[in-house]
């Protein structure tokens, strides 16, 4: 058996729906209308099952925190969230790029040929 047989990461899907509905918080249906709508979308078993990431299961809960105590329906929790995704991205490519002009400073006040 591979020695990274058991590491899985927040990404990984392994629970299946009623498993995930417990551990929201939430009823299984009320899962099923969030992947409908695109809110949270879980990975998908061979025969068509829904499979949730721990991930998955941080995002139901925060849906129904922004329902419920924010009062926000579920078009702008679902703004939001892509609002939320688009931002964490565009961090990601901020801090690539800042690590590439690191870089191209560096070869200019040595002078050095680009790699």
């Amino acid at each position: 058996m591979d020695a990274n047989y058991f590491d899985l990461s927040d990404d990984t899907p392994v629970y299946v729906i009623s498993v995930a509905a417990q551990l929201s918080g939430l009823h299984p249906q009320t899962l099923r209308q969030y992947d409908r709508l695109g809110l949270v979308s879980p990975g998908r078993t061979a025969g068509r099952g829904r499979l949730y990431s721990t991930r998955d299961i941080v995002m139901l809960r925060e849906v129904q925190r922004l329902s419920q105590e924010e009062g926000i329906n579920l078009a702008g929790i679902k703004r939001i969230l892509a609002l939320e995704t688009e931002n964490l991205r565009m961090r990601e490519e901020l801090s690539r790029l800042r690590g590439e002009v690191a870089m191209i400073r560096a070869l200019i006040q040595y002078q050095l040929p680009p790699a």
